[in-house]
């Protein structure tokens, strides 16, 4: 077993599932994303909530603006699932429960979770210890980027089958990546097999974020620096499709956040919505 003084979830992870749990716990139904194994795996300490990067209102576009990613996510994987996939690639999974909260559809699929070696460490020594165990039909792949990770051979090791078609999601992670990086996994993933799908998320430059969202995200970009993980990568919508077509890419669309947000919280009667300034590349091969 790796020396667990390393084993350490990535603060981005363990922000993203508080959320997620945050978002069952004090917003009102009907929720967009339910998720609490997330929280279960972090454990914080008593008072988690008191956190500064929790706070129920400073945060709530970013919360909202990440159960809408996640819950799109999840019915797209639906849909590609009635379709006849069956392989499913998370990049940059951090503490994604897919695997442990749909075992209905997760048991059709082989999910291959790809992350730090730190992280993905952590997750398994947590999910062994609170009983879910690593399934067959899980695998867990550890990358990273950054260092030049050769992430697809490590991905062909753990069973994936790079000659049938798969669908591929990497949420909240292009905005960490700097460009060459972004640029040579949208390279592997667009010489996929004919018939794959890749849904990734993409930070907007300022300029095209709300007024009323600007502000709270010029203020988080020190705190992401200060934390070990500064913002790097910004992206207009022309931009993203275009390194989707260079990369090889049959076809690509932009899904905004204002569509998401239309989707999945119209009607709400608490005035919930996601913040903007994340969007969505789906491509296809």
């Amino acid at each position: 077993m790796a020396d667990q003084r390393y084993e350490v979830p990535d603060n981005t992870a363990v922000r993203v599932a508080l959320w997620r749990a945050m978002h069952v716990q004090i917003d009102a139904a009907p929720h967009v994303f339910e998720d609490e194994i997330g929280l279960r795996l972090v454990a914080p300490d008593e008072g988690w909530r008191s956190r500064p990067d929790m706070d129920p209102d400073a945060t709530a576009g970013f919360r909202a603006s990440t159960v809408s990613r996640a819950r799109f996510v999840e019915d797209l994987v639906a849909e590609e699932v009635s379709q006849g996939i069956d392989q499913y690639v998370i990049l940059g999974a951090g503490l994604d429960t897919y695997a442990q909260r749909r075992p209905d559809t997760a048991s059709r699929l082989r999910v291959f979770e790809i992350d730090r070696p730190d992280t993905q460490a952590w997750k398994r020594r947590r999910l062994i210890e609170l009983g879910y165990g690593i399934p067959d039909r899980l695998r867990l792949v550890p990358v990273d980027f950054e260092a030049g990770g050769d992430w697809l051979p490590r991905l062909v090791d753990a069973g994936f089958d790079a000659h049938r078609p798969a669908l591929v999601v990497c949420a909240g992670v292009t905005v960490y990546l700097t460009a060459p990086a972004i640029a040579a996994t949208l390279r592997t993933l667009g010489g996929l097999a004919p018939g794959s799908t890749l849904a990734m998320t993409f930070m907007l430059p300022a300029e095209l974020v709300d007024d009323v969202d600007r502000d709270r995200l010029e203020e988080t970009k020190p705190r992401a620096l200060a934390s070990g993980t500064p913002f790097i990568s910004f992206h207009t919508p022309q931009e993203m499709l275009a390194l989707a077509q260079a990369a090889g890419f049959g076809g690509a669309r932009h899904v905004s956040g204002p569509q998401l947000a239309g989707r999945y919280f119209a009607n709400r009667t608490d005035g919930l919505r996601p913040s903007s300034g994340e969007d969505l590349l789906i491509a296809t091969v």
